[in-house]
């Protein structure tokens, strides 16, 4: 199959170039190199494609010349395929919605034949997987990636023709096709080393550096050419692995909100943006649940020292959230965040002080068991720590059992915890003003753990009460409408 969706005149490449920002740049616009991402909600119909579409070409004009965009699949298209490959395990086989979608958009647009043929032979060879799997009444993690792939190989070739429409020169690419080679661990693999080589050499040598490169995210290849996907953040991945390899200047992940908040506006209306975390800040905001980039696709940006931006394809004016090496010092917290519903476990050794190797018969055995730990606190003969519900432990689980000869195991239901992302240099000010809110708001810290990251302090609470502390910290550390007195300078703020 031609991956590329649509070839222009060489009249119309010219004009395009006529069109574009100096190398050099001028006094209203910097010429920068970047790859952007877009999500599935950014793609999910026509109109969305169009406002995406419009949005790269109004970015290029100001400078922002994108190598590549990552385009993840339209809408609901992969949880619309993950329900096909349930359905032909029952014995039925219906690709129409998905046909519908794709097709749609090819006529609002009026993309032309050749555009249409491809989503259709894209669709076909879907119907025949699923007939397969009906068939066999199998269908493996490998055939799960494999059936997952075709939505973002549909959409980029609907991207991609739109923009040529518009008289942006583009072409689609599966991600493999550009050199992204991983592991086979089906629905969670890695990206090979070997990958940065491979995308750099074809970017240099392969791809005219005027078009843009419309990059299928989430999905490679095994060196073998079996069809894999990343796991989560596996989009994020792509455009920060290509920002890398290709040493760009910026990488950009489009969303619906002004970037990263100073926490979840749907608990605080009043949450700001944030104008620059430092990697790790973004990576301990991920893990205590707030929506950022995931902190394995942060990974290669990170160690190439390429900033990422979040920006909001709604409102393309605003700066965004800019992630590089650097925190803003400007503020006491970065941000408020917080993980609900968790389970608190206090693990008390029932052997004499002191005694050799109780710590690692805690965890070794939680590691047998598979279940991963939030937050922790220990000392020689106790251990305080925190599971989520995929990983939680009910009255009579084999953990128990193994360690009911050394420990006596408390667990407490209901919790949740509140991470507060900061210097914590300067925990001594964050500490204080914390402390005075909950005590003032009769809040009960059952945990306190200051994470290794030397970025987070998080405190174990009450679940029921941790919507009102989020409010009061929110309030003292962003709204400067403190209800305490604040440790610094003796001013009540």
């Amino acid at each position: 199959m031609n991956t590329g969706s649509m070839v222009l005149e060489s009249e119309k490449i010219e004009a395009f170039k006529e069109g574009m920002p100096n190398r050099g740049g001028d006094e209203k616009h910097e010429d920068k190199r970047v790859v952007m991402k877009f999500g599935g909600s950014s793609l999910a119909d026509a109109e969305r494609i169009e406002h995406v579409a419009q949005l790269i070409k109004s970015q290029i004009a100001i400078g922002n010349r994108p190598a590549a965009v990552i385009c993840s699949a339209m809408g609901k298209t992969t949880n619309n395929l993950l329900n096909a490959g349930d359905f032909a395990l029952e014995g039925r086989v219906n690709v129409d919605a998905l046909r519908t979608l794709h097709h749609t958009t090819i006529k609002e647009f009026d993309l032309g034949q050749h555009v249409a043929d491809d989503i259709t032979e894209l669709l076909n060879e879907l119907e025949n997987m699923l007939n397969g799997v009906k068939l066999l009444q199998e269908l493996s993690p490998r055939s799960l990636d494999m059936l997952v792939s075709f939505g973002e190989r549909m959409s980029i070739r609907i991207m991609a023709a739109r923009l040529n429409q518009i008289g942006v020169p583009a072409e689609a690419y599966d991600s493999w096709t550009i050199g992204m080679i991983t592991t086979s661990e089906f629905g969670d693999a890695r990206v090979l080393p070997s990958s940065m080589e491979k995308i750099k050499n074809t970017f240099s040598n392969k791809i005219d550096p005027n078009t843009v490169a419309i990059v299928t995210g989430f999905i490679g290849h095994t060196e073998s050419g079996k069809i894999t996907t990343l796991g989560r953040g596996g989009s994020d991945l792509t455009a920060t692995t290509i920002g890398a390899a290709c040493s760009l200047d910026e990488i950009q992940v489009w969303k619906d909100v002004d970037g990263i908040m100073s926490c979840d506006p749907r608990m605080v209306r009043s949450a700001v943006p944030i104008s620059r975390v430092s990697f790790e800040e973004a990576a301990e905001l991920a893990y205590f649940g707030a929506k950022v980039l995931h902190p394995i696709a942060m990974m290669p940006a990170m160690e190439a020292q390429i900033p990422v931006r979040v920006k909001n394809s709604y409102n393309p004016s605003h700066p965004g959230t800019v992630i590089n090496k650097d925190r803003d010092n400007e503020n006491l917290v970065t941000a408020i965040t917080c993980k609900r519903d968790i389970q608190l476990i206090d693990i008390t050794s029932t052997r004499m002080l002191g005694a050799y190797g109780f710590l690692s018969k805690v965890f070794n055995t939680f590691e047998k068991h598979k279940l991963s730990v939030d937050v922790l606190a220990s000392s020689e003969v106790s251990v305080s720590l925190t599971l989520d519900k995929k990983s939680s432990v009910y009255k009579g689980h084999p953990l128990c059992d193994d360690l009911g000869d050394i420990a006596n195991i408390d667990v407490k239901e209901g919790k949740a915890i509140i991470t507060l992302i900061t210097d914590i240099k300067r925990s001594s000010e964050v500490l204080a003003t914390v402390f005075k809110v909950f005590m003032e708001k009769g809040i009960e810290v059952e945990m306190l753990s200051q994470g290794a990251s030397k970025v987070n302090i998080s405190f174990i609470v009450s679940d029921s009460l941790v919507e009102s502390a989020i409010h009061s910290l929110h309030m003292c550390f962003f709204e400067e409408q403190c209800e305490i007195t604040m440790p610094t300078n003796d001013k009540e703020v």
